[in-house]
């Protein structure tokens, strides 16, 4: 496949993909590969989202990060390397980087009585916590939580295709897997003096996970670094979710499908003093899933890129690098 500088991240539908019609699910799969092997990242409509359940969720989201510290601190659960409720300003560190974001954020993973008693997965993980404060936020972030994995359900059903593998490939591994919906606050700051000089509101990286399904946020500045060295702008529209390949399917594919490093800088001086908001749902596995290099992405020109691992395992080393877990 020849290699594309795409100027804009490509936009799909998925009803494309779920409309039974073999020529329109085809053109999904194909326009999909292209961005997946260059820039890693697609818009993607009709992903069951309404405006009125982003709209709730965000008004949720806004009331609890509004909260004064103490407060949002009391959801901050210790020994859990960040899993699940709060986690406070400058707590997280993209990988090589020594200064915390300028961000504050909040996990919602699955609901313990969605899942089977006699599913082992349900012992590895925490129950979920949610703030009395804001008596709303549970049933949202739950609902939000529900409608995004199934839609990345079927973006992955849509990537198998495009890898030759059987279209229900990842199915089980990512069956109650330990997905995270993360509402995230990057706070004002009224001082830009008073951080490191070097403090932005996401430092560059790549998810960890297999995808990221990301709603739009409530103001610019994500970029994504394309492969000529140029960071490419993205603003979701009204309607669509950002879609990113992560690190974890990257490895699974021998790199055939890039897991592209992106940021969140910081707006322009006069508008530090400005709050911006933003929910990604982090799609992951069960952490049983074997991420060894599938076999038919490794060849003379790209041999096998990464040392075999579990994705529990991959996951533990990256909330290592993180700091938000203890080596």
């Amino acid at each position: 496949m020849s290699e594309i500088l795409f100027d804009e991240i490509p936009s799909l539908d998925l009803a494309d993909f779920t409309s039974g019609d073999a020529e329109r699910r085809a053109r999904f799969v194909k326009k999909l590969g292209d961005a997946y092997q260059n820039i890693g990242f697609i818009a993607l409509r009709n992903h069951g989202l309404s405006d009125e359940l982003t709209e709730r969720l965000y008004a949720a989201t806004k009331k609890f990060f509004a909260l004064p510290d103490e407060e949002k601190q009391k959801y901050e659960i210790p020994g859990l390397a960040g899993q699940r409720g709060y986690v406070g300003k400058f707590k997280e560190k993209a990988k090589g980087f020594n200064t915390g974001d300028l961000k504050e954020f909040y996990h919602i993973g699955q609901e313990l009585s969605d899942i089977p008693d006699n599913d082992p997965i349900k012992e590895e993980y925490p129950e979920n916590v949610f703030p009395t404060e804001v008596p709303e936020f549970k049933e949202v972030t739950l609902e939000a939580y529900r409608k995004l994995e199934t839609a990345g359900k079927e973006v992955l059903r849509a990537i198998a295709i495009h890898l030759g593998l059987e279209e229900n490939y990842f199915d089980e591994k990512v069956k109650f897997g330990n997905s995270i919906l993360r509402p995230i606050h990057y706070f004002p700051i009224e001082d830009p003096d008073s951080v490191p000089a070097d403090a932005v509101r996401a430092a560059e990286h790549g998810d960890i996970n297999l995808i990221t399904l990301l709603m739009g946020a409530s103001a610019d500045g994500l970029q994504v670094l394309r492969r000529d060295g140029q960071w490419i702008p993205i603003t979701a529209l009204p309607e669509q979710v950002i879609v990113n390949v992560g690190d974890m399917l990257a490895r699974l594919t021998n790199n055939k499908l890039k897991s592209t490093i992106h940021r969140v800088v910081n707006p322009p001086r006069e508008l530090m003093h400005t709050s911006r908001f933003s929910i990604p749902f982090f799609m992951h596995p069960r952490s049983e899933m074997d991420l060894t290099c599938l076999e038919s992405c490794i060849d003379e020109q790209n041999p096998k890129a990464y040392p075999d691992a579990t994705a529990g395992e991959y996951l533990t080393e990256r909330l290592i690098e993180l700091g938000l877990k203890k080596a």
